[in-house]
This record gives structure tokens, C-alpha cells and sequence, in this order.
């Protein structure tokens, strides 16, 4: 299957947002110095005018008012900042010499999902790591353990034995809803400072994603909020406080913000978290069809699960054909493939479907056994045969 281009990156490259550790240095200004004043001068100091009443030690400090902008920054980042963990894991790997592993160190954000103790966060962030340390906002550490991953979506659970009374689940939202120009939150640990707020607004929706598993992620959130190395699993928040994606990427040539950040939607989320703290996988329906071959029309079925939804359903792929032919005194068999019969699969549910990706995408809309009407062309008829989707093994 071809793996599909990152849609408005251009020539910056994709960067999934797992940082190393890293400092961050400080310098402290110096004022010149005054200069001197001369012996002959007298300093007169300025009578104070008599409408202007000492201050006394017992007056009330001014009350602070914020602006409507202000207030809503402020209440997002109260209500959902103790839901925010910061991320850190040890992990070895290959030094290229004698064989030899050396350790490494990363780090990433997480959303607490529940009084469980389980933290939402990008597999990438955790994949491969031999010891992962979860840090919530009271300072606790705690060790986590791997509960489920997906890499298709780049989105694992693990779990924490934490107090419950340390654990601030987070407010799920929705991402159908969306809109191009609302005001987004993140929060987040770049560069490993801790629960982080930057702001900004959803820049376009409906983007692809391409995933390390080869998989594209539909549907994907882009936003100008600063994103950084660090960020990756950590929230994306509406003005309500609830979260609707999960920071997972930036376009970038340089490994920075750039303006251009991706968040995983909601509602993706909200398909494959139950399914990763119950099973530990997601498990998604298949038609049966193993193999295709992409044209300008559609996809060329080339082969079948043997006695899978597809092929019970009477879908066509291609077909051995074994004929003999005499050479000399002997017959032999030889074996060609017939492509005339196979179907070339246009749409499902009505939907048109050019990549495998497309495909792909419209089956696992669905649950295993449900129905999925698929429409062919097969030697100049159209088609349509209804499959019942099994559960993927």
C-alpha cells in the first residue's frame, strides 16, 4: 500500500514530539551604574501634596482584574492542569559498537483518564522503553506500566498505582464539532517544564497524519498553538476545558515549533482508549481482502482471505490460471494469473474509495459484524455486494 504524503507540510519534515531531556539556561541583566552625584549639590526632597494620603500598613492590595481573554486561559489551565502528567523514560539502544546497547532518556506529556490510574499518551513516547516514570502535578513520581498500544494511531495507555486523591481525570469533548479559527489550549511539558500553557487557534481540520506503523490518521486536528518536543500526549482543550485531541506532532525542519502542530482527535480517542484498557489492542473489523493494487478507478482486488467475509460474500480477485504445454517430448505445467474477473472496488457505503488508505478508513468506521455494502466493477457491470465484517486477528 503507499504510504500517503503529509497533506500542507510541504518540505518540513514531521516530527513526533518524544523529547530528550534538556536545560534551560537564565542570564540576569546589569544595570549601568549611576553616576556620582557632586559634593555641592543638596538633595531637597519634594514636599508630598496634601490630597494624597499615606499609605498605611493595613490597606487592602488593589483587586486584580482580568480581561475576558485572561479569565478563560486562566480558568482552562485551573481546571485541567492537575490532569496533565509529565512523562519520563529510560530505554536502550543499539551503540553500533561490538554489539553493545547504551542507555537513553525521553520525555513526553500524558492525560489522566481516570481514577484507575491510567495515562493517555502517544505510543511513541513509550515505545520501546524499559522503564517508564509518570510525575503528577503534586511532584509524586510514580512507575507505569504499558496496559495497550495502537500504533496505527500512535496512541497507548499505561497505569500508575497512584491515590485516587492525586488522580484529576480529564473532561472528554468532542472533534465533529470543530470549527476553523476556535480558540484551542495546550498543555504540556516541552522540554521537560511542566505543565506548560500555550494558546492559540485550530488552523485547519481534516487533516492526514502519516503514523511510524506506515498507517495514516485521519481526521487530524492542526493548530498555531506553540508546540514542542515534550508536548507529545499531552492535551488539546477547548474554551470549556475539555478535551478535544492529543498533541502528537509538528512540521518542522528543525525539530521546533513552527507554527504548525497536529493533536490526534477526541474522537479517535474515545474509539480506541476503552478498547486499549480492556483488551490491550484495538481490535478492528476486516473485510478479507489481503491484497490490492491502486489505479485511477479504484482498487484492483488481487486476493482474498480463503473463506473470509469477502470471499463468502462472492468478491473476485485474481485468478491462478494452471495450463500445459508440451515442450519437446515432456508436459509441463505452468501457472499464469487472470486479472479479467477481478473486482475493482469504487466505494463503500456510497462513499467513492481511490486508496487503500480511503478503504481502509471506511471499514473501520465500523464494528466487527457489521455490514459494509461495497461496491465493484466487474467486466463493465457495476456491483454492489454487502460483506459482513469479521473481527481482525
Amino acid at each position: 500500500m503507499q504510504r500517503m504524503a503529509l497533506a500542507g507540510v510541504g518540505q518540513f519534515g514531521v516530527v513526533f514530539l518524544a523529547a530528550a531531556w534538556g536545560g534551560v539556561g537564565y542570564s540576569q541583566a546589569v544595570s549601568p551604574a549611576r553616576p556620582a552625584v557632586p559634593q555641592a549639590a543638596a538633595v531637597v526632597p519634594l514636599p508630598v501634596p496634601a490630597e494624597v494620603p499615606a499609605r498605611t500598613a493595613t490597606a487592602e492590595p488593589p483587586v486584580r482584574v482580568f480581561s475576558g481573554e485572561e479569565a478563560v486561559n486562566i480558568a482552562v489551565y485551573e481546571a485541567v492542569n492537575r490532569s496533565v502528567a509529565n512523562i519520563n523514560t529510560k530505554a536502550t539502544v543499539p551503540s553500533g559498537l561490538f554489539f553493545l546497547e547504551v542507555p537513553s532518556e525521553g520525555a513526553g506529556s500524558g492525560i489522566v483518564v481516570d481514577k484507575q490510574g491510567h495515562i493517555l499518551t502517544n505510543y511513541h513516547v513509550v515505545e520501546g522503553a524499559k522503564e517508564v516514570l509518570v510525575q503528577l502535578y503534586d511532584g509524586s513520581s510514580h512507575p507505569a506500566a504499558l496496559v495497550g498500544f495502537d500504533p496505527a494511531t500512535d496512541v497507548a495507555v499505561i497505569k500508575v498505582a497512584a491515590p485516587e486523591e492525586v488522580l484529576y481525570p480529564v473532561a472528554f469533548g468532542s472533534s465533529h464539532d470543530l470549527r476553523v479559527g476556535q480558540r484551542v489550549f495546550a498543555i504540556g511539558n516541552p522540554f521537560g517544564l511542566e505543565r506548560t500553557l500555550t494558546t492559540g487557534i485550530i488552523s485547519s481540520l481534516n487533516r492526514s497524519l502519516p503514523t511510524r506503523s506506515g498507517r495514516t490518521v485521519k481526521s487530524v486536528i492542526q493548530t498555531d498553538a506553540a508546540i514542542n518536543p515534550g508536548n507529545s500526549g499531552g492535551p488539546l482543550l477547548d474554551s470549556e476545558s475539555r478535551l478535544v485531541g492529543m498533541n502528537t506532532a509538528i512540521a518542522s525542519r528543525t525539530g521546533q515549533s513552527s507554527g504548525v502542530g497536529f493533536a490526534i482527535p477526541v474522537g479517535t480517542l474515545s474509539r480506541v482508549v476503552p478498547q486499549l484498557i480492556q483488551k490491550g489492542k484495538v481490535i478492528r473489523p476486516e473485510a478479507g481482502i489481503t491484497r490490492v493494487y491502486q489505479t485511477d478507478r479504484g482498487l484492483l482486488v488481487a486476493s482474498l482471505t480463503p473463506d473470509g467475509p469477502a470471499e463468502r460474500a462472492g468478491m473476485r480477485g485474481f485468478k491462478v490460471v494452471r495450463e500445459k504445454r508440451r515442450q519437446g517430448p515432456f508436459l509441463a505445467e505452468f501457472e499464469r494469473i487472470d486479472r479479467r474477473g477481478a473486482d475493482l472496488i469504487v466505494a463503500v457505503d456510497g462513499v467513492n474509495v481511490l486508496t487503500a488508505d480511503d478503504f481502509l478508513t471506511a471499514i473501520e468506521s465500523k464494528n466487527p459484524g457489521d455490514r459494509a455494502l461495497i461496491r465493484v466493477e466487474r467486466e463493465n457491470h457495476a456491483l454492489e455486494i454487502p460483506v459482513v465484517l469479521a473481527a481482525e486477528e
